[in-house]
C-alpha cells in the first residue's frame, strides 16, 4: 500500500516525503517541470564563488542595476563550423566575441551572485519544511543562474574550436574531441573567480588544454588494451546468413536426389537442361570448372 502511493506522489511531493516535512498546498500548483527542477534543487551540491560584493545589503544593486548590459551571443554559426573542423581558414575570427573586462566581470558577479541566493535559500531551508514563496525563490534564482551560465559558455565557443584544432589529437575524432571541450568549458565557467583579475579566457583555454590531455591518455590506455578499430559488423549476428546458406545446401541436395532418381518423370533433354542451368548432376558436379549456364546457353 506505501509503495502504491509512492508511486502515486509526484517528484515534488516525493522529496518532500523524504525531508518528513508537510506539503504546503500551494507548492502542488507548480507544474511537472518546476517541481522535478525543485528536487534537483534540493538533493544536489549548491557551489558558488564567493564575492564580497554579495554580503552587502546593496548587492543586488550593485550586481545588477549598475553593471553593463551584456547581450547574448549569436551561435548560428558553431554547429556547421563543428562539423567541418578541418577547414580552418574559413573559421579564422568567426564566432569570436570580445568582451570587455567590465562587461565579463558583471557577467560572472551576476552568475554567482544567483548561486549565492540559491545557497543562502538552501540553508535557511535545511530540513525543514519549505513554503510556496521559498519554492518560488529557488526556481527564480536557478534559473537566473542558468541562464547566466549558458550566455558566459556560448559567449566563449569560439575558445573550444581553436583550442580543438590547436590540439587535434589523432586518437580522437573532431566532434568527441569538442564534445569534451564544451564540458570542460563549462567546468571552467563554474569555478572560475573573476575577482583576481585574469580574463575567462587565459583560464579556460588552460582547462581545455588540460581535459584533452587526459582524453588523449584515456584514449591511448583504450588503444593498447583493445587494439582493433570498431567494426559494426562484429556486433551483428550471422544466424539468419547461417540458416540461409543450410536452407539453400539443402535444396540444392533435394534438387540434385530428384534429378538422380528422376523421381519428377523428366525427359533426358528436361534433365539436361536443368543439370547444366544450375551445374548439378554426376558429371557437372565433379568438374572443377563447372559452371551454371544461362537459359539462353
Amino acid at each position: 500500500m506505501k509503495e502504491t502511493l509512492e508511486k502515486r506522489c509526484s517528484p515534488f511531493e516525493q522529496v518532500m516525503r523524504s525531508r518528513r516535512v508537510a506539503i504546503p498546498s500551494a507548492a502542488i500548483q507548480l507544474s511537472a517541470e518546476d517541481q522535478s527542477t525543485l528536487k534537483q534543487i534540493l538533493s544536489g551540491r549548491c557551489e558558488y564563488v564567493p564575492n564580497p560584493i554579495f554580503d552587502r545589503t546593496d548587492a543586488e544593486t550593485k550586481v545588477f542595476a549598475e553593471s553593463p548590459k551584456v547581450a547574448r551571443p549569436d551561435t548560428s554559426w558553431y554547429h556547421p563550423l563543428m562539423e567541418s573542423g578541418s577547414d580552418t581558414s574559413r573559421s579564422k575570427n568567426v564566432g569570436t566575441v570580445l568582451l570587455t573586462a567590465a562587461e565579463e566581470r558583471a557577467l560572472f558577479l551576476q552568475f554567482n551572485y544567483c548561486r549565492y541566493r540559491v545557497k543562502k535559500l538552501r540553508d535557511r531551508i535545511g530540513e525543514g519544511p519549505i513554503n510556496p514563496d521559498q519554492a518560488r525563490q529557488l526556481l527564480y534564482w536557478h534559473r537566473r543562474a542558468e541562464e547566466y551560465r549558458d550566455q558566459i559558455a556560448q559567449t566563449n565557443l569560439a575558445l573550444v574550436l581553436a583550442m580543438a584544432k590547436r590540439a587535434r589529437l589523432s586518437e580522437m575524432d573532431f566532434s568527441d574531441l569538442v564534445s569534451e571541450g564544451n564540458m570542460a568549458l563549462l567546468r571552467a565557467v563554474d569555478k572560475f573567480d573573476v575577482s583576481r583579475g585574469f580574463k575567462f579566457s587565459t583560464y579556460a583555454c588552460r582547462a581545455i588544454l588540460k581535459a584533452f590531455s587526459r582524453s588523449g591518455v584515456s584514449m591511448s590506455k583504450y588503444r593498447q588494451l583493445f587494439p582493433t578499430d570498431f567494426d559494426p559488423k562484429l556486433e551483428r549476428s550471422d544466424y539468419q546468413d547461417r540458416k540461409r546458406a543450410e536452407h539453400e545446401e539443402e535444396c540444392v541436395d533435394e534438387v540434385r536426389d530428384i534429378l538422380r532418381d528422376n523421381r519428377a518423370d523428366l525427359t533426358d533433354i528436361e534433365r539436361s537442361v536443368i543439370e547444366h542451368r544450375f551445374a548439378l548432376g554426376s558429371k557437372l558436379a565433379t568438374h572443377p570448372h563447372a559452371q551454371p549456364m544461362t537459359l539462353e546457353q
